[in-house]
C-alpha cells in the first residue's frame, strides 16, 4: 500500500480499504521506518512519530536492566519495541516485553522474523510526546484482555508507573523509587532515579 505518510501530521489513524494482513502490515511498516505503526482489532491504522531522545534513553536503562535480569533468571525472552498479533486481531509493539521460553519455542522462525502470533506475559509502555494518556491506558487494558499478565505504563513527566494485572483496578504507584515485578517475572526491580533524572 502507497501511502504518502511524510506528507501527513502525525499521530493518524486510518482503516485501509481491506483489513492489512500480518505481512503486509510488516511491509508498510519497513516502508515508514521512522514511524511506528499499529493495527486495531478493527482494521484502523495507527501511526505515530517514534519516540524522541527522552524516552529512548528511559527505554535503554529499562532494556538493559531487564536483559541483564532475564539473562540470569532464565526463564523467559526479553524484546524491545517488537510487534505482537494479538488473539483480538490487533498488532500493538511494546517498549518492552518478556515471554516465557515455553511460548518462544512453539514459534517458527517465521513467526520470530514478523510480528509473533502470541500474547506476551508483561509489557512496558512509556508515555511519550505523541501519546494520549487515555489511549495508552485503553492499549495497556486490551493488552490484559489479549493475555498479558501484568503490564507497566510508565510517565516520566509525572513520574508514575501505573501496573495493570488481569482482573484487578490498576495500581497507581506516584513517584516510586523503583518498581517490583510480580507473577511472571517476580524477583525483577527496576530502579526509577535513572529515569526521573
Amino acid at each position: 500500500m502507497n501511502l504518502p505518510v511524510a506528507e501527513l501530521p502525525l499521530p493518524i489513524r486510518f482503516r485501509p480499504p481491506a483489513p492489512m494482513t500480518d505481512d503486509e502490515l510488516l511491509v508498510f511498516s519497513a516502508r515508514n521506518e521512522i514511524l511506528w505503526v499499529e493495527r486495531e482489532a478493527n482494521g484502523d491504522i495507527h501511526i505515530k512519530p517514534i519516540a524522541g531522545c527522552r524516552i529512548s534513553t528511559i527505554n535503554i536503562h529499562i532494556i538493559s536492566a531487564f536483559a541483564e535480569w532475564t539473562d540470569t533468571d532464565g526463564r523467559g525472552k526479553a524484546l524491545a519495541n517488537a510487534g505482537f498479533s494479538l488473539p483480538d486481531g490487533s498488532m500493538r509493539g511494546a517498549y518492552v516485553a518478556w515471554m516465557h521460553n515455553d511460548k518462544w519455542k512453539h514459534l517458527t522462525e517465521h513467526e520470530r522474523e514478523g510480528f509473533a502470533p502470541i500474547c506476551p506475559d508483561f509489557v512496558v509502555e512509556i508515555v511519550g510526546p505523541y501519546d494520549e494518556l487515555p489511549d495508552l491506558e485503553a492499549k495497556m487494558e486490551q493488552w490484559i484482555s489479549n493475555g498479558v499478565e501484568v503490564g507497566w505504563l510508565i510517565d516520566p513527566k509525572e513520574k508514575s508507573v501505573t501496573i495493570y494485572r488481569p482482573g484487578e483496578q490498576p495500581e497507581v504507584l506516584a513517584q516510586p523509587t523503583s518498581v517490583q515485578g510480580t507473577g511472571p517475572i517476580a524477583g525483577f526491580e527496576l530502579v526509577l532515579a535513572r529515569i526521573w533524572a
